[in-house]
């Protein structure tokens, strides 16, 4: 660790609103924890009281004060922080650090910047720095030009070509962004951008590429690994925050994966930061041609569900290397013996799942875009990406099953609704799989990877064999064990209640699938389900409780229990 450190202030996570929520609680959280396990004293500003860094304990010293450069700097008088850390809160902190170093509050009072240096910050956050700094180490960004007027815009997205995207610099969660078609389009989203910067990105658009991120860590001796990388359920033009996303990519070719991750690494050596990044890339579906869209120097949402859907406590980490140490004097936080330089390896599949309050606004807009809407998100783990997909929209707290055996949804033209993304876009994909839309119809309409899409028939398949199963819907009318245990040994109904359990089926959508719903009450169905499960012995394997409950001792009874 760096000498002389002994008190080090935080930028916490501000206000929760849309793009910014508990993930930077989560982050920042893990730094304090990081901090305190050194002995190092830390103080902490953040206004919102409803979070877990602000709980007692946590951190040493709380300011509850609004993250802004003029509160920032006389809490820095009072206190005289030898460092200062401006990754863990969001694009709120970084945007607020940004200005300290520029206004030289932190050189006047001594104040060391922890982690990535703030000459790096910026490069990342102005987009033509970014974009010059890329073009030094030949890696491919998006044809773009940086405007700080309408006029500019203008005639950079002449010269470029409709359509175009415009990006606002040091912006939170894609806040005036947009696609643009033609100039009337233009000019309305080019005063929205210049109303949260002065500077604003003119990019060709390449909507319909696949959307690419890789989590990044290095240390100050130029150490790097990448945690975690992740793919969007939807192509270039939603926003990540936006957009179902699948931890590890699963369409990638091993070229592709490994084309990526150097480039990557080769990023963040360049620009020189210490600690975490995101690099987000789109690539083209139908060759290895690539562009990087942006770097975020700091956590971020996706690194929150990174740390979680790998086990690896990427702000943790990032706040001991920020402190000086290199990924090799760092343990591994879950087996406490190995090391914490090491990439992860997922033998299950991760996906995330936003969500949205859309219905609790009258008159808003549904349609989804580069400017995030949702206000949270789950996170469900599958060993497959039917079962985790259907998890996680049993969670998201919309009334729905899964993917199929939901209520009835109302689509006046599904085609539009294909092409037209709106937050009930997965339903709306559900809905022409069951009513005949083959797999490239869709894809052509929507431009989502045909290998998820296959997926998606494969639920939609299978809930069609349960429903058209003849012996299913004799058992279904028996209610007592002994009349439909001899249903049930054949192997017929075996393989496909197995199938439809490992493919994420609840015993709900089972009973709705073949009929049950109608003879009893709902959770009777569901029970009932169960019941015939386990008369087959369609639970998990007794190993696979024993390997978890070895792993975690404290939960053993849970486990049982939940498997059974």
């Amino acid at each position: 660790m760096k000498k002389n450190i002994n008190k080090v202030l935080l930028l916490g996570s501000g206000a929760l609103k849309i793009g910014q929520a508990g993930e930077f609680d989560y982050s920042g959280a893990q730094a304090l924890k990081a901090l305190k396990e050194e002995g190092v004293h830390s103080v902490l500003i953040n206004p919102n009281i409803a979070t877990v860094q602000t709980s007692e304990n946590v951190a040493d010293t709380v300011y509850f004060q609004p993250v802004t450069p003029e509160f920032v700097e006389r809490i820095i008088e009072k206190e005289r922080p030898d460092g200062i850390l401006l990754s863990f809160g969001g694009q709120t902190a970084l945007n607020c650090g940004v200005e300290l170093y520029r206004r030289g509050v932190l050189e006047k009072y001594g104040v060391e910047v922890l982690g990535t240096p703030v000459q790096a910050i910026i490069d990342t956050e102005d987009r033509d720095l970014f974009v010059r700094r890329l073009d030094e180490i030949g890696v491919k960004t998006i044809k773009s030009e940086a405007c700080s007027t309408v006029g500019e815009v203008q005639r950079a997205a002449y010269e470029l070509g409709f359509p175009v995207i415009l990006r606002a610099a040091y912006a939170l969660g894609g806040l005036g962004s947009g696609f643009c078609d033609n100039e009337k389009e233009l000019l309305a989203q080019a005063e929205e951008a210049f109303s949260f910067s002065p500077q604003v990105l003119v990019e060709k658009s390449l909507k319909g590429w696949k959307e690419i991120e890789y989590e990044v860590v290095r240390d100050r001796f130029g150490n790097c690994i990448t945690v975690c990388n992740m793919e969007n359920f939807d192509p270039l033009g939603i926003h990540t925050g936006e957009s179902i996303v699948v931890a590890p990519s699963q369409t990638l070719s091993n070229s592709e994966y490994h084309k990526l991750r150097e480039v990557a690494i080769k990023i963040i050596r360049h620009i020189g930061i210490v600690g975490e990044c995101n690099v987000q890339y789109a690539l083209d579906p139908n060759s290895e041609d690539y562009r990087v869209i942006e770097v975020n120097a700091r956590l971020s949402r996706s690194s929150a569900l990174a740390s979680k859907a790998t086990g690896y406590p990427l702000a943790f980490v990032a706040a001991k290397l920020g402190l000086g140490y290199g990924l090799f004097d760092l343990k591994n936080s879950v087996t406490k013996t190995t090391s914490a330089f090491f990439e992860p390896a997922l033998d299950y599949v991760v996906v995330k799942i936003p969500r949205w309050d859309l219905t609790k606004f009258h008159g808003v807009k549904r349609e989804l875009g580069s400017s995030m809407k949702s206000v949270g998100e789950v996170m469900a783990i599958g060993r497959t990406f039917e079962e985790a997909l259907q998890k996680g929209l049993r969670m998201i707290g919309q009334g729905m099953h899964g993917f199929v055996e939901n209520h009835e949804i109302k689509i006046r033209d599904i085609q539009k609704s294909l092409h037209e993304p709106t937050d009930m876009r997965i339903f709306v994909v559900s809905k022409a799989l069951t009513i005949g839309y083959s797999v490239e119809q869709i894809h052509r309409l929507t431009m989502i990877d045909r290998w998820f899409l296959q997926k998606l028939k494969h639920i939609v398949d299978i809930d069609r064999q349960l429903k058209e199963n003849a012996l299913l819907s004799e058992v279904s009318e028996l209610m007592e064990p002994s009349e439909f245990r001899e249903y049930l040994q054949s192997p017929e109904i075996f393989s496909l209640l197995r199938a439809a359990k490992v493919y994420g089926f609840s015993d709900f959508q089972i009973a709705r699938a073949i009929g049950l719903e109608h003879r009893m009450k709902m959770e009777q169905a569901g029970l009932t389900i169960r019941q015939w499960r386990k008369e087959l012995g369609i639970v998990p394997t007794v190993n696979q409780i024993d390997t978890l409950a070895a792993e975690y001792p404290a939960q053993t009874n849970y486990l049982y229990l939940s498997y059974l």
